[in-house]
């Protein structure tokens, strides 16, 4: 992957975002089909009479497609995006026809105390619907190696200014 952050590259209030993507009633069912078999999110009949009064994405598939722009669109990691924790909320529900949208700011950079090689970072994402409305708010906090050289004469103890 080309320009590979390191923990040291990065700082509070950093944002970024996707692409628009669209969500389709087939796409709904083949994932609840093999994860999520509700009948709000199988058939529209069943979906018709719920709670939500008609067909809904799973909130695994709209966390599903988050992790993929995430990590297609987000932040180019060194080493990948490995995960150490997460808050997730589904806010709205999200229906076929619904277009969205990752929007991500880093709320907090922390260097590790017991690794020096390590950091975490703390990103806060909202995927918003085409109205521009939330339908889930992630917080995740991510594993980043630092860059060799800091991480050896721990001279950084922060980011470095962008």
């Amino acid at each position: 992957m080309a320009d590979e952050l390191y923990w040291d590259d990065l700082k509070v209030g950093y944002r970024f975002e996707s692409e628009q993507f669209a969500v389709e009633a087939e796409a709904i069912k083949e994932f609840a089909a093999a994860f999520d078999p509700q009948p709000f999110h199988l058939d529209e009949v069943a979906a018709a009479e719920s709670f939500f009064g008609g067909l809904v994405a799973s909130g695994w598939y709209v966390a599903a497609l988050t992790m993929r722009h995430f990590v297609l669109e987000g932040l180019p990691v060194k080493g990948g995006l490995i995960g150490a924790g997460a808050e997730l909320a589904w806010v709205r529900a999200t229906r076929p026809g619904d277009v969205l949208h990752l929007f991500s700011e880093i709320v907090e950079c922390r260097p590790s105390r017991s690794r020096p090689t390590r950091g975490t970072v703390t990103i806060r994402s909202e995927t918003r619907n085409q109205n521009g409305e939330a339908v889930q708010i992630m917080t995740t906090r991510i594993v980043v190696p630092r860059r060799p050289s800091a991480a050896e004469g721990q001279a950084s103890t922060g980011p470095a200014p962008a």
